[in-house]
């Protein structure tokens, strides 16, 4: 997995040579993960508050949810000075061995499919914004449905930015989602004041529906604030690596995640109350020129950073097929990495594609992404602290705590997958 180790670190890091690997400061760091975590989760938090129940229960599970956001963080780059390894896959394999590491390439690479998913829903949904619009100046078609423009964009634009075995363009279009996420945040605030009519939230009591609202918002916290795959790479490439650095770049990379998220969260909850959409941008007109603008750059975003996702999932895949294929046939020729990473794209677009069309309610693709987020931010973490504790020289006082916090964590992190899973099927079979 070598060639995989090289480019997560150039593609989630920064871009720069193999041979010269990048050493970061703080501020570079701080970025790097902001623009790791900050992205299309963004459009589900208004929705995500009203689904809790209103803004201080959703402030409340934000809040929880941060001590193990941060302490996953914590783990993760505590693991690798250990392991010396420089990759998420790496890392957990190294140190819960390898069957643990093989079910973490399984679940980092369903996961960057869902992501996939998602990316093309929200593409989806402003195309959909877009055409309703217009319906009255122009009539129906089928070649004007959002559908079609969608598979002509995978097919004109992502497929071919997808087959290349190395992207480019990210060193150009990687600052787009972070951007795309602080203008939505602005302009919602904005929206908020501008608008004549606001919805008045009153307080919601504690009942037993409260207390299940309040888990609902989990998995959206999973899938906003989630940037661990990443942090191992960013912590490997820091000039600075002492863990009490780290903590501070943790701690101030998810104070200001925290800081966007709620913001937006509140004054899109509070502009539509119970009417907002699982996607923020589809509350607004479609003609308003302020999210026209938002809409344009998370579309940008979506679609350049879309052959990256790609890249990272299909790398795992087709390392193994390569590995395979070494050991039947003793060598792999450049014309069989070739079809293999073209057929790969291909189906891998497809099929993301295919599920975009027909589940294209946001809010259930998040729901399983949210779920699948849990063993990248509790269940993994957990697992390696939990290992590593039987080997490093500590007291037996530090080893019991945190052997007791790595379970801790683990019993959450499954939790939570149970919890988002069950949602994501019950929602999928009743939308059927």
């Amino acid at each position: 997995m070598e060639e995989l180790a090289r480019e997560s670190i150039s593609l989630l890091a920064r871009s720069a040579s193999h041979a010269d690997p990048p050493r970061l400061g703080p501020f570079g760091a701080v970025f790097i993960m902001l623009k790791s975590a900050l992205g299309a989760g963004l459009l589900s938090f208004p929705w995500a508050f009203q689904k809790a129940g209103g803004v201080i229960t959703a402030i409340s599970v934000e809040l929880v949810s941060l001590i193990f956001l941060i302490s996953g963080l914590v783990i993760l780059g505590y693991t690798s000075s250990v392991s010396r390894q420089t990759t998420y896959q790496d890392v957990v394999r190294e140190v819960c061995g390898q069957a643990v590491g093989q079910l973490c390439e399984v679940c980092f690479c369903f996961n960057l499919f869902m992501v996939c998913v998602a990316f093309l829903v929200v593409v989806q949904d402003q195309l959909d914004k877009c055409e309703s619009s217009h319906t009255g100046e122009m009539p129906y078609h089928w070649y004007t449905d959002q559908r079609f423009a969608l598979f002509i964009m995978c097919l004109v634009i992502i497929l071919p930015l997808s087959i290349p075995k190395e992207i480019g363009i990210q060193k150009y279009t990687s600052v787009l989602g972070t951007l795309a996420a602080t203008y939505l945040c602005v302009a919602v605030i904005v929206k908020y004041f501008l608008m004549a009519i606001n919805v008045c939230v009153c307080s919601v009591s504690f009942s037993v529906s409260l207390w299940t609202s309040m888990f609902s918002v989990v998995p959206t916290i999973c899938f906003g604030f989630q940037c661990h795959e990443a942090c191992i790479a960013i912590y490997s490439s820091m000039e600075n690596q002492k863990l009490s650095h780290w903590v501070f770049i943790a701690v101030v990379s998810m104070f200001f995640c925290l800081l966007i998220y709620t913001l937006t969260g509140v004054y899109g909850f509070l502009t539509f109350g119970q009417d907002v959409a699982s996607d923020i941008l589809m509350s607004y007109p479609g003609n308003d020129v302020v999210m026209i603008i938002s809409r344009l750059l998370f579309g940008i975003s979506i679609i350049t950073i879309y052959p990256i996702i790609l890249l990272l999932g299909r790398s795992v895949i087709l390392n193994l097929m390569l590995r395979v294929q070494r050991q039947h046939r003793g060598t792999v020729t450049q014309s069989f990495e070739s079809r293999c990473r073209v057929v790969l794209t291909v189906i891998w677009i497809a099929i993301t594609l295919l599920i975009a069309m027909f589940v294209p309610d946001m809010g259930k693709v998040i729901s399983v992404i949210g779920g699948i987020s849990s063993f990248f931010i509790f269940i993994f973490p957990g697992l390696c602290l939990v290992f590593i504790m039987q080997t490093e020289n500590v007291t037996p006082r530090v080893r019991v705590s945190l052997t007791v916090w790595g379970v801790i964590t683990i019993v959450v992190g499954a939790f939570v997958f149970g919890q988002s899973t069950t949602i994501a099927v019950i929602q999928i079979f009743y939308s059927f």
